[in-house]
C-alpha cells in the first residue's frame, strides 16, 4: 500500500507538517509505505495556462511537479495538509495543484484521500473546504478530514484524531471502502460538467482523453 503525504506548507516544520508526520507514522505501524513530501523542498514553475497538456498528456516543463504528479497518480492514497492563509490553501500548494494534473485529468480517480488543514481562526474551515473539492473533482474518494485550530508555531495535539484518520485511510484501501454519496457528487460534477466540457474541445483535449482511456474511467 503505497501513499504519498504531501506537506502544503513552506514550513517542513510547522503545525502542519506535525500532524502530518504523526498521519506518516501511524501509516508506516500498519505496514504502509509512505513517501513525506515538503512541497518547500520541491523546484517547479508556476503554470503557464498553455493547456498543452491538455493535448499532449504531459506537461511541457519538465521539473519536480510534473514528477510528484505522477507518484500520486501511481499510489494508493494520498493525504495533504496546509496552513491558512487569506482563508485559502497556501500559494506554494496552489501553484502545485495548478499543474499537478487534478480535476481535468482525473488524477485521483479510485483512489483514497485524506485533507487537513490548520489555522488560528475560523478561515481554516475555507481552506478545508478548497481542499476537499480538489480531492473529490479530482476523482478521489474522501476518508477523512481534518480542520486544526492550532496557534503560530505551536505544537498541535492531535495524536488521536490523527491515528483515527490514518486507521480509516488504511481500511478503505484495504477494504476498497465505497462511499456513495461521494459518488453521486463526483458523477454530477463529471458528467454533467467536466465530461461534455472535454468532448466539445475534442483533439485539442485528446491528451485527457488519452488519461481517461488509461484509467478506464470511459
Amino acid at each position: 500500500m503505497k501513499i504519498i503525504v504531501l506537506n502544503g506548507s513552506p514550513r517542513k516544520n510547522g503545525a502542519t507538517a506535525k500532524i502530518l508526520h504523526e498521519i506518516e507514522q501511524q501509516l508506516i505501524r500498519k505496514g504502509c509505505m509512505v513517501e513525506f513530501v515538503n512541497i518547500s523542498e520541491l523546484t517547479f514553475s508556476p503554470c503557464t495556462g498553455c493547456c498543452i497538456c491538455y493535448k499532449t498528456g504531459a506537461c511541457h516543463i519538465k521539473d519536480d511537479a510534473e514528477k510528484l504528479s505522477e507518484r500520486i497518480g501511481a499510489a494508493d492514497g494520498f493525504v495533504v495538509g496546509s496552513p491558512t492563509y487569506a482563508s485559502n490553501v497556501s500559494g506554494q500548494l496552489k501553484q502545485f495543484i495548478d499543474r499537478g494534473h487534478f480535476v481535468i485529468e482525473q488524477l485521483l480517480h479510485d483512489k483514497y484521500a485524506v485533507s487537513v488543514a490548520t489555522g488560528e481562526n475560523y478561515g481554516n474551515s475555507d481552506a478545508s473546504k478548497t481542499l476537499v473539492k480538489l480531492l473529490q473533482y479530482s476523482g478521489a474518494k474522501l476518508s477523512g478530514k481534518l480542520i486544526c485550530k492550532v496557534t503560530f508555531n505551536s505544537n498541535p495535539q492531535n495524536t488521536k484524531n490523527c491515528r483515527n484518520i490514518a486507521d480509516k485511510l488504511y481500511s478503505d484501501i484495504q477494504h476498497q471502502k465505497s462511499h456513495p454519496l461521494q459518488y453521486i457528487i463526483h458523477a454530477i460534477v463529471f458528467n454533467l460538467g467536466i465530461k461534455p466540457f472535454v468532448l466539445r474541445k475534442g483533439n485539442q483535449y485528446a491528451g485527457v482523453l488519452s488519461r481517461w482511456k488509461q484509467a478506464h474511467i470511459v
